[in-house]
């Protein structure tokens, strides 16, 4: 190859690896016009193609490469992976074989190959050919997340949670026993989860802490005696968990709530609460004191036990922009109104798991009479939705955000506060979770113990939020 070629492959290199993808198509392009007997041109080319989605295309590219070298692994796996999704199976699958036949020891090869065996149904040999994956590559993700979705796909739950025991030898002490209370919880093991749950608190540096002189509440009546029940996590964490406050105050008397400041009108609604407290406040006297999320430990909770009356929050009196809420509101009145929230706090440590694309809302245009309302606080890019109203401005208040949920017939949301707010207001909800979701939302179902008005959307492998929104778009779109 001329020192010209390699200058060009190296620039088309670097705009595919950049994410400039027509640039690098370009450069590609030129490339093979100067060279046409560069292989590495014709296999990353076809590469490109595959992730561009233009099966076709690839298959030609890698078909070009093979002429030059019938042998060549990575135009022989390309090759098959584009027959994969031309609907070619048998064909990509006996190209597939050969490749792995003849290089073993590249996971690659059958990474891919893996896919197509699933297509094909034969699930136990795609799980065989990543246990091959995995014996020589421990730690590779895109196996790992490959075996997790066989095993969820085949109700293996006994498989899947030893996967989960593995991942917890990188921790010791109170972080191990924390990380495995959410292997317990996502599992439904009560009240064994919460237990190992409580280890948060024995965790340097990570809840906040609360040095109080009065002593923590372990869960003993306190009649003529007052509690305080603190927030530790997020805004999320507080609205699901306050539903334990009629219990607590069925043990005693007086309950205090101390509460993120923007939360304290809202969970000033919840029964059971006799005063809440925002964070800067300077605190009543109290007797005891515990946190919030220490309450279903507390009281021995099991998955049949979880308190579900809903709602347990109601819209406050005070609601500073309900006269801008109400107007945009009353335009809609003869169609259904749908709340959407499509990516969560970007600053979440599972954001990027938790959150989609707005762009990947585009389907839901098909369905007709659908007045849209976007919830969203933060996100910048907004779907391709015929006459979106964006509400976010208006939800820098809960109150504000309450008021305008309950004008609203059905609310789709990620995992973050709004679905929270959304199932304490005991309001109909699709939740769209990520395929590992957070622990509270469990595996293998589509309602949620928490929750009774809600409906569980779940990716049916990593990363799949098309198949996600095509489910809803097949809900909303047949009849009742």
């Amino acid at each position: 190859m001329s020192a010209k070629s390699s200058k060009l492959l190296d620039t088309a290199r670097r705009l595919d690896a950049a994410g400039k993808h027509e640039d690098a198509l370009l450069a590609f392009r030129q490339l093979l016009e100067t060279c046409p007997d560069s292989i590495d041109g014709w296999v990353d080319v076809g590469g490109l193609l595959l992730v561009l989605g233009r099966f076709q295309e690839a298959r030609e590219a890698c078909g070009a490469a093979l002429k030059l070298d019938p042998r060549h692994y990575g135009a022989q796996v390309h090759f098959a992976a584009a027959l994969m999704h031309l609907d070619c199976l048998d064909e990509a699958d006996a190209c597939f074989r050969e490749a792995i036949g003849r290089e073993p020891g590249r996971p690659a090869g059958r990474l891919m190959h893996s896919d197509c065996l699933i297509r094909q149904g034969k699930l136990e040999q795609a799980r065989t050919e990543l246990e091959k994956v995995l014996e020589r590559e421990p730690f590779n993700q895109a196996a790992l997340d490959r075996r997790n979705t066989l095993m969820v796909r085949q109700g293996d739950w006994a498989s899947l949670r030893l996967d989960m025991e593995r991942q917890l030898e990188g921790y010791s002490g109170p972080e191990a026993e924390y990380v495995a209370s959410h292997r317990d919880l996502l599992f439904g093991d009560m009240p064994g989860g919460w237990d190992r749950f409580e280890s948060r608190l024995a965790i340097p540096n990570r809840m906040p802490r609360r040095n109080y002189p009065q002593p923590i509440w372990e869960g003993n009546p306190f009649p003529d005696k007052t509690l305080l029940l603190t927030w530790e996590q997020g805004f999320g964490d507080s609205l699901m968990f306050l539903r334990f406050a009629p219990m607590v105050k069925a043990l005693g008397g007086r309950v205090l709530l101390l509460v993120q400041p923007p939360l304290a009108h809202l969970a000033a609604t919840c029964p059971g609460i006799d005063l809440v407290i925002a964070e800067e406040a300077l605190l009543p006297p109290f007797d005891w004191h515990t946190s919030l999320l220490s309450l279903p430990h507390l009281f021995r909770t099991r998955l049949d036990s979880i308190p579900t009356d809903v709602p347990y929050l109601r819209t406050p009196d005070s609601i500073p922009a309900r006269q801008d809420i109400d107007g945009l509101l009353s335009t809609t009145s003869d169609r259904l109104r749908v709340a959407l929230c499509w990516a969560g706090n970007s600053r979440h440590s599972r954001d990027a798991k938790r959150s989609l694309p707005a762009a990947a809302l585009a389907p839901l245009s098909a369905i007709p009479g659908v007045a849209w309302y976007s919830f969203q606080y933060e996100a910048q890019e907004e779907p391709p939705l015929p006459g979106l109203v964006p509400l976010g401005p208006l939800m820098k208040a809960f109150s504000n955000t309450a008021h305008a949920l309950c004008g609203m017939d059905l609310v789709i949301t990620v995992d973050t506060v709004l679905a929270h707010l959304a199932g304490a207001l005991g309001l109909p909800t699709f939740t769209l979770l990520s395929f590992i979701p957070d622990w509270r939302w469990m595996l293998g179902r589509d309602d949620s113990p928490w929750y009774p008005t809600m409906r569980l959307y779940r990716q049916p492998a990593p990363g799949d939020w098309e198949a996600v929104i095509q489910q809803v778009v097949r809900d909303l779109s047949s009849p009742e």
